[in-house]
C-alpha cells in the first residue's frame, strides 16, 4: 500500500476542536509509524479550503496548504463540521458560497476519488453532493430530523459512532472526529491506529447511542409528537405497535414511516430511548435497584432493562 493522502475540508466557523483532533491524531499516527512498523505507509495532511486561512468558530485562525481544486488528487477527503449547533442553521449553512463551493467540487469528484469521509454536520456537505445517495451514513444525533427530511434517500443510523459503506466514511457528534481520524489510520495499519489510541487515552466508543436525549430530538409532526406523548404516559406497560397505533387513531405502518421519516428510528427504538431516559433519571435521583425500576418502564425484570442500558447508555 502505498501513503495516504488525507486532504481535511475545512471551512470559516467550522469546529474548532473537530479539526484539531484530526490534525493532531494524524500528526501522531505519522510521527509514531516508524517506531511501530517503519513499512506502514506514511500519512501526509493537507488542510484545503477557498481561501489562505481559515479561522473556527472558536477564533483559531489556520492556513490553508491547498486549494478546493486539490481534492482531486487526495487519496481521502475529509469534510470537517460546520461548526452549527442545530439541524436549522446546519441548512442554512449549506447555502453559503463557502459551503456551496465545496459541495460544488464534491460533485465535480465523481468517480475520481477512493474514499470521501465526514464528521458531525460536515456529513451535510456528503450528502448534499449526492455522495450517500442509497447508502448508509452517519451524523450528529440532533443533527438527525433535518437530515433525514432533506435527504431520505441515505439510510441514516444514528446509532452508530462511524459508518463505512461503499468507499464512505461518516461519523457522529462533534467529538467522533477523533474516531473518524482513528478509522483513517487504521486503514493504514491496525496496529499504528491502538498504538495512537493508547498513547492518547482514547476510548473505544462504537455507538453515540449514550448521548441521545430524545426531548432534544425536534420534529414538527403531530402524530408523532402524540406517539411520543402516548408512550411516556405509558412506559410502564408491554409495547405492541399494532395496538399503540390503533389507540392514537392511525395504522401501524402510517405511525413506522412518519416516526422514521421525524426522528430516524423506528417506534420501537424511540420507546426503548424513552424507557433508558426514564430508567437513567431514577437510577440517578433515588435508591430504587435495576430491579425495582424495571417495572415503571416495561419490563418484567431487571435483567432485561441492564441489557437495554449497556447497549444505549
Amino acid at each position: 500500500m502505498s501513503a495516504m493522502h488525507i486532504g481535511i475540508v475545512a471551512i470559516n466557523g467550522c469546529f474548532s476542536s473537530g479539526l484539531t483532533a484530526l490534525l493532531d491524531i494524524l500528526s501522531v499516527a505519522e510521527g509514531s509509524r516508524a517506531d511501530i512498523d517503519p513499512s506502514i505507509p506514511a500519512i501526509t495532511v493537507d488542510v484545503l479550503g477557498r481561501y489562505r486561512r481559515v479561522t473556527t468558530s472558536a477564533g483559531l485562525t489556520i492556513p490553508t496548504s491547498g486549494s478546493l481544486a486539490d481534492l482531486a488528487s487526495v487519496d481521502v477527503v475529509v469534510v470537517a463540521g460546520l461548526g452549527t449547533l442545530n439541524g436549522a442553521d446546519t441548512v442554512s449553512a449549506l447555502a453559503s458560497s463557502e459551503c456551496s463551493a465545496v459541495v460544488r467540487q464534491l460533485c465535480d469528484l465523481g468517480h475520481r476519488r477512493s474514499t470521501v469521509s465526514a464528521a458531525c454536520t460536515g456529513v451535510f456537505a456528503l450528502a448534499e453532493a449526492g455522495m450517500l445517495e442509497q447508502l448508509r451514513a452517519t451524523t450528529s444525533w440532533w443533527a438527525g430530523p433535518a437530515f433525514k427530511r432533506r435527504y431520505p434517500g441515505v439510510t441514516l443510523d444514528l446509532d452508530a459512532m462511524v459508518v463505512a459503506d461503499e468507499g464512505t466514511i461518516t461519523a457522529g457528534a462533534a467529538f467522533s472526529h477523533i474516531d473518524l481520524a482513528l478509522t483513517l489510520v487504521s486503514r493504514t495499519s491496525s496496529l499504528l491506529a491502538e498504538h495512537v489510541a493508547r498513547l492518547l487515552v482514547i476510548d473505544h466508543r462504537p455507538a453515540q447511542s449514550a448521548y441521545v436525549v430524545v426531548e432534544h430530538l425536534r420534529h414538527d409532526d403531530s402524530l408523532v409528537r402524540g406517539f411520543e406523548q402516548h408512550a411516556r404516559a405509558h412506559l410502564h406497560q408491554p409495547f405492541d405497535i399494532g395496538t399503540v397505533a390503533t389507540t392514537i387513531g392511525t395504522s401501524r405502518r402510517t405511525l413506522e414511516r412518519r416516526t422514521n421519516a421525524s426522528l430516524g428510528m423506528s417506534p420501537l427504538a424511540l420507546v426503548q430511548r424513552l424507557r433508558v431516559e426514564r430508567a437513567t433519571h431514577l437510577l440517578r435521583t433515588t435508591d430504587q435497584s435495576i430491579e425495582q425500576i424495571a417495572p415503571h418502564v416495561g419490563y418484567a425484570n431487571g435483567s432485561t432493562l441492564a441489557t437495554l442500558l449497556r447497549r444505549l447508555r
